[in-house]
């Protein structure tokens, strides 16, 4: 095997994004506004990782980049062992957004095929994607009803088994349990820790709250205020089979106390 064979398969095995020096600028009517600066940031395949800071840190911003919409001014990112933009032509990741986004004239199973009949597939290759990907949220039985029928829970459920639908190797996920209630969000908590671990998926993951971050995560990268650089990175080391009762214990504490800790003062977290 050559030496370039050998850093492929390498970068197959093992990164699925690799950031350095990575910095952002947007040009605005009043003049330029930095909102990242010199990120360095490594993720291995099948890991989970949260961003967390305060509002305005930029941790959408990165999220973006990752997924080509928007473009870096300085450093360098590749996902998957290739640029950005050839990856979201490979449709490498799935993008889940903070509201569920799906069309309301559209039944579940049709808002799940979206993607799938913009990718030209047969109408057999779809409907087996589409009843694979509603049972894996837990979804199956709803493929007839439309969104205003579903609980918003529901709908980021489909939202996801929309994403999952396109088989990518990466899911990125922009607040996705934000706007729902606690009890809600505890619930999706632990049914996207079941999907992670069935799917074995690399899952980037935007959040406000400390507790999700390390409820779900192998390893938390603390943001600071604009412009956005990394604070601290913070690695998890609780099972993949985990419950809720784990934020009861005294290394869930500790860590969630790290991540305060690395958290500029000054700023308003949900506890």
């Amino acid at each position: 095997m050559s030496d370039g064979e050998a850093a492929h398969a390498s970068t197959k095995e093992g990164t699925a994004i690799d950031i350095r020096g990575l910095s952002l600028t947007f040009e605005t009517n009043d003049g330029p506004v930095q909102a990242l600066s010199n990120i360095d940031l490594n993720v291995q395949r099948g890991e989970f990782v949260s961003f967390i800071g305060p509002s305005g840190c930029g941790k959408t911003t990165l999220l973006r980049v990752i997924a080509d919409l928007e473009q870096p001014t300085g450093g360098s990112i590749t996902v998957n062992g290739v640029s950005p933009e050839e990856a979201r032509l490979a449709r490498a990741y799935g993008y889940v957004f903070q509201a569920a986004a799906l069309y309301p004239w559209r039944t579940i199973a049709k808002n799940v095929a979206l993607p799938l009949e913009i990718m030209g597939l047969s109408r057999a290759e779809r409907e087996k994607r589409i009843a694979e990907n509603l049972a894996l949220v837990n979804l199956a039985g709803f493929e007839q009803k439309f969104p205003w029928q579903l609980s918003g829970g529901m709908q980021q459920r489909a939202s996801i088994a929309r994403a999952l639908a396109v088989e990518p190797d990466l899911l990125l996920m922009d607040e996705p349990f934000g706007a729902l209630d606690e009890i809600v969000r505890d619930h999706l908590n632990e049914q996207l820790l079941k999907l992670w671990a069935q799917t074995q998926k690399t899952v980037v993951f935007v959040t406000h709250s400390i507790p999700e971050a390390v409820f779900l995560s192998t390893k938390i990268v603390v943001m600071s205020p604009r412009p956005g650089r990394v604070t601290d990175i913070i690695e998890c080391g609780f099972p993949r089979d985990r419950t809720l009762d784990i934020r009861e214990t005294p290394e869930f504490l500790e860590i969630a106390a790290r991540v305060r800790h690395g958290l500029r003062a000054g700023h308003s977290y949900e506890d």
